[in-house]
């Protein structure tokens, strides 16, 4: 290692010592912490002399890619036995030591956050057979712990982001995969800027010219903005000031996507988006008042995202305006819930349904395929419908009122009869939109036809028809004995 890689290895590490320390310093006592730093040392030293002879396909010492997702890691809330996982997560996928090693020295949570991130190994099966039970073993042990996935995400990303050393084949497949798996479930984790990143460095394998083109013109709007953005948020601030309003101000640009890429032709409003952060949920009403105030808010643009959080927990108040010759999108949240948004499931006091999500998981692993990607990707898009009690319930967009009943009972789904949407009779196969009430009717017994498994799209759903429907002919075929 020159001295170069020596410089960014003490500064990475150094960073991550800071950063865990700023974030669980406060809550732990003299004593925990010292263990932490103590445990996270010891793992630094285990993964560097483990890796010490490996380098990656791009030549560069193998250490820097665990320790880059360490890095990640602790910018985004995760604790020290998350970070320790992270840098131990390939040692015994790629070196002599064993998880029993790792779980004697370093305990049981790590060693079961590094175990699943390891990938399932059996010489008797197929590359696509062991891929798929690594899968299953992630979200088995995702559903233990959701760590499990946040630090795959991480270890995707750096991959992603230093890939260009493999084959084109294999930069490919790596893509697709990111983008129809993890990608929904970063999304259905609250986490929708890490989606957002995974998605954009997925297409940028996929698509090399089309994203190039992408940032070439981003970079010619940043240019031609530049110095009205300024005045614009000189404006802001000012305005905020004036009200006693401590407030941060970031600018976020669209990362590639393929809408983004279709959109750039209209420039400057389908690519950039105004961050103000400010103390406290008053002070963001009070900043929508000024903000409206300085600039002609655009009609139906309006969406209130602190009341009632969107479907994956972003909260924020979302609004447009004309700012001079600009159409400009204006985000507003707090500090704190700037965390939830940059960090999902991670940040502090993030309310995460774990129930929903352990249910989420266990109806991928009961599909009939052994991995099913079209669940992932129903994963990341959602809508809202409501009971007549008031009871809210989230389901893919697409999703039929016939998903809703399995979604509410097993038993109920099996005995749907019709639906009444917005108090409307209409028929299960009747396609849900977010905000709709629905009364599911039922019959005194099942109702399946095998038609239902065309109107169903949610895996419980799919998956309960399927067994009633084998359990009816296996019954026709013993009454037949």
């Amino acid at each position: 290692m020159n001295q170069q890689e020596q410089r960014i290895e003490k500064r990475m590490i150094n960073e991550i010592m800071e950063l865990l320390v700023t974030h669980y310093g406060g809550g732990l006592s003299d004593e925990e912490l010292d263990v932490g730093i103590d445990s996270l040392q010891k793992a630094i030293q285990v993964a560097r002399s483990s890796h010490a002879e490996q380098v990656r396909k791009s030549g560069e010492p193998y250490f820097f890619h665990p320790l880059r997702v360490a890095h990640m890691a602790s910018r985004h809330w995760m604790d020290f036995s998350s970070v320790i996982a992270a840098i131990l997560h390939d040692v015994v996928e790629d070196t002599p030591v064993t998880l029993n090693q790792i779980e004697g020295d370093f305990g049981a949570e790590v060693a079961l956050l590094v175990n699943g991130l390891t990938k399932a190994a059996d010489e008797k099966l197929s590359r696509e057979a062991l891929k798929a039970k690594t899968y299953r073993k992630q979200l088995l042990l995702a559903m233990e712990d959701v760590r499990v996935l946040c630090l795959k995400f991480w270890d995707r990303m750096d991959n992603l982001q230093t890939i260009a050393a493999l084959k084109p084949e294999k930069q490919s497949l790596i893509a697709e995969e990111t983008r129809s798996v993890y990608v929904p479930l970063a999304r259905h984790l609250g986490m929708g800027h890490v989606a957002s990143e995974l998605d954009a460095l997925s297409l940028g394998v996929l698509y090399p010219r089309r994203a190039q083109r992408y940032k070439r013109a981003v970079e010619v709007v940043k240019a031609e903005t530049e110095v009205d953005l300024r005045k614009i948020r000189t404006e802001i601030i000012h305005a905020f000031e004036h009200n006693k309003a401590p407030v941060l101000l970031k600018d976020r640009w669209r990362p590639f996507s393929i809408s983004g890429a279709q959109a750039i032709s209209r420039g400057f409003p389908t690519v950039y988006t105004l961050e103000i952060q400010v103390d406290k949920t008053t002070d963001a009403y009070l900043g929508l008042g000024l903000l409206h105030g300085l600039y002609y808010p655009i009609p139906g643009k309006l969406r209130d995202h602190l009341s009632v959080p969107s479907q994956f927990g972003y909260q924020a108040l979302k609004t447009t305006v004309q700012a001079h010759q600009y159409r400009m999108r204006v985000e507003i949240t707090t500090r704190k819930l700037a965390r939830f948004n940059e960090s999902g499931v991670l940040a502090p006091g993030f309310e995460f349904k774990k129930g929903n999500f352990r249910d989420l998981m266990r109806s991928f692993l009961e599909g009939e395929s052994a991995i099913d990607t079209d669940a992932f990707r129903l994963a990341s898009a959602s809508i809202q419908v409501y009971t007549p009690k008031g009871e809210t319930r989230i389901l893919p967009e697409g999703s039929s009122a016939l998903d809703l009943a399995f979604d509410i009972h097993e038993d109920l789904g099996l005995c749907a009869l019709r639906a009444r949407i917005n108090g409307k009779t209409r028929l299960l196969k009747s396609r849900l939109m977010d905000g709709d009430q629905v009364e599911i009717e039922r019959s005194g017994k099942p109702q399946v036809l095998p038609k239902w498994l065309e109107w169903a799209i949610t895996p419980r759903a799919r998956n309960a028809i399927r067994r009633y429907l084998r359990s009816r002919v296996l019954e026709g075929g013993q009454g037949d004995v």
